[in-house]
């Protein structure tokens, strides 16, 4: 569930205000960061979310801007309080992709391509320990627990009745046929995908090897889209030492197309899961 003040998207509304008045004063980033004495890299950072801002930085920022406006440094100084309170994910310590997470947590729809394994929101406990604890073998028992425990948390948004989160995800062959765990962990996985995928706010397709060629050959991404209209669409490209954000109009929408064109090419929500179901008999002997 989604909470009330979610610091993540509150930090990007912020930021995404403080840019619109920086525009609006036709300073650049390295202007304002020439007079505040920071540097540029800063004032990036701050304007996409990517960093922690104070209130103190809202008061420079708005002396800079001369926004006279009483009100609206109010109401920048309340946004930069608030976000700098703590999602649910801060409790398990530092998660490397804790901002996706706060991103996906106020998420009204998600669309995902996965073309190795089963996406994490869709996965079962002893997969995603097994997945894991393969993916990163130097990992210690206890931070690999972390990482599950958060995963299933973040299962929430799938699940709940009130909000629940619109997911629509393509996978590739591939992640079914690959065995993650056991022959009777990978039954189970696939049996659970079957069922998620009969939810009315989840949708499930698979490309077959026998379409060849198609545009996820470029690796696995999110987009995910907001309720609040203010708050653009984001692209999420996972990393092995960074995440990727892309949120300029002419990455998304490129990257949309090219999920419509995944959609295209896969079999149809229905055929998907006659064969999920059919794979997961072949995994269970």
């Amino acid at each position: 569930m989604a909470s009330s003040v979610n610091p993540t998207v509150r930090r990007r509304r912020l930021g995404q205000e403080l840019r619109r008045l920086r525009e609006l004063k036709g300073m650049t980033a390295e202007q304002v960061a020439e007079r505040l004495l920071v540097s540029q890299s800063k004032i990036s950072r701050l304007e996409n979310g990517r960093r922690s801002i104070s209130q103190r930085d809202v008061r420079d920022l708005c002396g800079v801007y001369e926004v006279e406006d009483h009100r609206i440094v109010d109401s920048l100084m309340q946004m930069a309080k608030d976000s700098r309170q703590q999602g649910w994910w801060h409790s398990f310590g530092d998660i490397p992709y804790s901002v996706y997470i706060g991103l996906e947590t106020d998420a009204a729809s998600l669309r995902a391509y996965d073309p190795q394994v089963v996406p994490g929101l869709l996965q079962t406990r002893p997969y995603a320990q097994a997945l894991i604890q393969g993916a990163i073998p130097e990992i210690s028992p206890a931070d690999a627990e972390k990482r599950v425990q958060v995963r299933m948390r973040r299962q929430d948004r799938v699940s709940s009745e009130e909000n629940p989160l619109r997911l629509w995800t393509v996978m590739d062959e591939a992640a079914l046929h690959r065995a993650v765990g056991t022959p009777e962990i990978m039954k189970e996985q696939l049996e659970h995908l079957v069922q998620m995928s009969e939810l009315p706010h989840v949708t499930v397709q698979v490309i077959p090897f026998t379409n060849g060629a198609h545009p996820g050959l470029n690796g696995q991404y999110a987009i995910l889209e907001f309720p609040d209209s203010t708050d653009s669409s984001v692209v999420y490209i996972e990393g092995v030492t960074s995440d990727l954000y892309l949120e300029k109009s002419n990455d998304v929408q490129k990257y949309s197309v090219m999920y419509e064109h995944l959609r295209a090419q896969a079999l149809n929500p229905e055929d998907s899961r006659d064969y999920i179901a059919k794979m997961a008999g072949r995994h269970g002997g």
